[in-house]
């Protein structure tokens, strides 16, 4: 089975890309009528999808798994309770998951990767949600201890109360939308009809 394209997107980061190789491959393979389930890479397969963020295909896959290859693959499994935490929006968990298995060389990558993804996904959800938060908090969304929680978001602009040990969000500049003057609207109108005229 040939899986240079995905040794290739693996080894320049195109990690966005994994999850449609992967799919594209085993349906290739699957038309064909090939045996493969051994020696596909389950693990990449499932990640590629939690890293597109897409945990619908991700729980659909890991479903089609066989057992046996469930039992017999830890990291795939590993993979797979990332997918788990990330399907109850168990936002520390997320980071357990990550931290919680010695990944393999061809996946570690990909899984810090996600991992970095995932922390400014985290970062910009509390950013729109909170004015103020605990640095407690702040350290199990972003999956760090609280001294580094706190110099990462101190570093985003953000305001330390250390008697509280509350952090103030600063938010991000809102951008205004622009009015379209009415004037120019029609020299717009005119025009279009001009030119189907």
């Amino acid at each position: 089975m040939d899986f240079s394209t995905l040794s290739e997107a693996l080894e320049s980061k195109s990690y966005a890309k994994i999850a449609d190789i992967c799919d594209n491959l085993m349906l290739q393979v699957a038309a064909e009528g090939v045996p493969y389930q051994d020696e596909w890479p389950y693990a990449i397969h499932l990640l590629g999808h939690i890293y597109s963020d897409d945990t619908n295909s991700a729980r659909f896959l890991w479903k089609s798994i066989p057992a046996a290859i469930k039992d017999n693959q830890p990291e795939l499994l590993a993979a797979w309770k990332i997918g788990q935490k990330l399907w109850v929006r168990d936002y520390g968990g997320v980071h357990e998951a990550i931290r919680g298995f010695d990944w393999s060389q061809q996946v570690q990558g990909l899984v810090a990767a996600f991992s970095e993804l995932y922390t400014k996904k985290m970062f910009q959800l509390l950013q729109s949600a909170y004015s103020t938060i605990s640095i407690q908090d702040t350290a199990l969304f972003l999956g760090m201890n609280e001294d580094n929680a706190t110099n990462y978001v101190v570093q985003q602009g953000w305001i330390l109360d250390a008697a509280s040990q509350m952090l103030t969000v600063k938010k991000q500049p809102l951008v205004k939308e622009q009015k379209l003057d009415p004037s120019k609207l029609q020299n717009l109108t005119e025009y279009v009809f001009y030119l189907e005229h």
